[in-house]
Parts: C-alpha cells; structure tokens; sequence
C-alpha cells in the first residue's frame, strides 16, 4: 500500500460533518481543521478522529467547552463507552474568531497545534490506524480541512526488521487503554510464533499462533508454571502463513482485548493482576518483525 497520494482537501464543508480519511490515520499525517467559531448558546464543538461513520469508536475526542471559564475535555470512546476524561483548563479559542486547529500523528501521541502552537499531546489509548474518518459538529463555521504528509510512512507498512527474538521494556508497565502493536509477516513455512507481555520472569500473557495446530494458544506462565490454555475462536485459524499481520493488544480493566487487522479477535482475562509490574515484551519464532509500539 502506498501512501504519497495527496489527498485533496475539504472546502467549506457544512456542519455537522463526516468525512472519510484515504488509508486512515498514520504516522506524519497531519490534519488541519480552519474555521471561525459562531457566536451561540451552544457552548461546545468537538473534532472526532473515529472508525466509520457512527461514534462508537473513536479514538480521538477534541472538545472545547465555553462554560466554567472555558476548558478542552480529550478523549477516547471505545464500543460505546468513553474513557477517563483529559482536561486543559484553557481556552485557545474565541467565538466569533478565526482558528487554525493542527493534529498531527505521531509514533505515541496525537500532538494538537491551535494556531501555530502546540496546545495538547494525547498519548493514543487506541491503535490510532484503526481511525478512518474525521467529524466536526457544534457552532463552527469550517474553511477547509486539508491533509499533508511528512514523508513518514505508515508504521505498520515499515520496512524497517527487527531481530527475532526480540526483547524491549513497556515504560511504565502496563495500564487501562495502554496498547501494544505488533507487526510483522510470518514466514511461509512458519510453524509458530509468540508474543509474550512479561513480568520479571512471569509471563503475564502468552499469545501463540500456531499453525501446526491450526489454532491460536493463550496461557500466563507463573514462576515456571504455566496455566490452562485457552484455545477456543469463534472463527478458522485467523493468521496466514506468509502473510502480514498487525496485533494490537489493548489493556482493559479486566482483561486483554486483542484485535487483528483492526478486527476484534479475543479477549483474555488478567491472571497477573499487578498491570504496572509487567514492563517488558518478547516477541519470537517464525515471523519477520517489521514493527512494535510500546
């Protein structure tokens, strides 16, 4: 997949609007929203970076209030559900003003420019390529939304390798809305591969294609002892040899939440219940590893 097309941008489109962004988010993609906020008794407006065209998912919420002295509310909404609120409490916009409102994507945050200074970072709770289409509603007036690359390719499309085994710490352990992304090929002849989220020896989760098996392993090892497996999906073998593949490992608050592709695969429950404990990833056996988010 290729992504040097530019996309053309959106010229005073109306509000309340959706629109669709060509290969979804990446890494370098900056989006630049102009406009004007309306004078109105509606005190809020909101950018959504969401999946689809309905606000189940979405994976950046960019919300400036005019109530309470005037504050910017960032956030994640996640199958229906919204997560834990940000908030700056200032107010870089003006009703009846002109704005320049930047995001740009980067490896590990959304960095939000309000005319030509950096405003907010907001670390992503979701795998960010997973958002394909950009909403604005409330009392604004929008010029254009403009698209503009920097050169970077999308991470999972990277031909950069990794070496295999591969070992790197998770900065501060693991967390609600913390996500782990994986990406890879796994080899033609591959007979199994693992990704392991680690606590000190422990290994916290065991995620184990194996296709000499046909199914998909999942298990915790505690001090040298491994649990029951887990084994059942609703669906065949979901990888494929010689095949690319992109896992991304949310942590919830009761469990695992592993999607493939961006497509939900399973879920797997906290054995190890200390989150912050488990600080290291280990990803080994037959596959090319072209990259890992931390």
């Amino acid at each position: 997949m290729a992504f040097s097309y530019h996309q053309p941008p959106y010229i005073s489109p109306a509000v309340p609007f959706s629109g669709m962004i060509q290969g979804g988010l990446h890494e370098g993609l900056q989006i630049t929203v102009q406009g004007t906020i309306l004078h109105s008794t509606i005190n809020r407006f909101s950018v959504n970076f969401q999946i689809g065209f309905n606000d189940d998912d979405i994976v950046f919420h960019f919300n400036p209030r005019f109530e309470n002295g005037g504050y910017v509310v960032c956030n994640t909404k996640q199958r229906g559900k919204w997560g834990p609120e940000e908030r700056k409490i200032e107010m870089p916009f003006q009703k009846g003003k002109a704005f320049e409102l930047c995001f740009l994507v980067q490896r590990s945050e959304f960095k939000v420019m309000v005319n030509k200074s950096v405003f907010v970072q907001y670390v992503h709770r979701m795998p960010f390529h997973l958002a394909d289409t950009i909403s604005v509603i409330g009392p604004v007036q929008l010029f254009n939304i403009s698209f503009q690359n920097y050169g970077i390719p999308p991470a999972m499309y990277s031909s950069q390798n990794y070496p295999i085994p591969y070992f790197t710490s998770i900065p501060g352990g693991l967390h609600p809305f913390k996500v782990i992304t994986v990406s890879g090929v796994v080899l033609p002849n591959a007979r199994r591969f693992h990704i392991n989220l680690r606590c000190g020896s422990d290994i916290a989760f065991h995620l184990n294609p194996r296709f000499d098996e046909n199914t998909v392993v999942r298990n915790t090892q505690i001090k040298g002892t491994w649990g029951s497996e887990e084994r059942s999906l609703p669906f065949q073998m979901p990888f494929r040899q010689g095949q690319s593949f992109l896992v991304a490992i949310i942590c919830e608050g009761h469990h695992y939440r592993v999607t493939l592709d961006g497509q939900h695969l399973l879920e797997y429950a906290h054995r190890l219940k200390d989150l912050r404990a488990i600080n290291n990833l280990e990803v080994a056996g037959d596959i090319q590893l072209t990259y890992v988010q931390t």
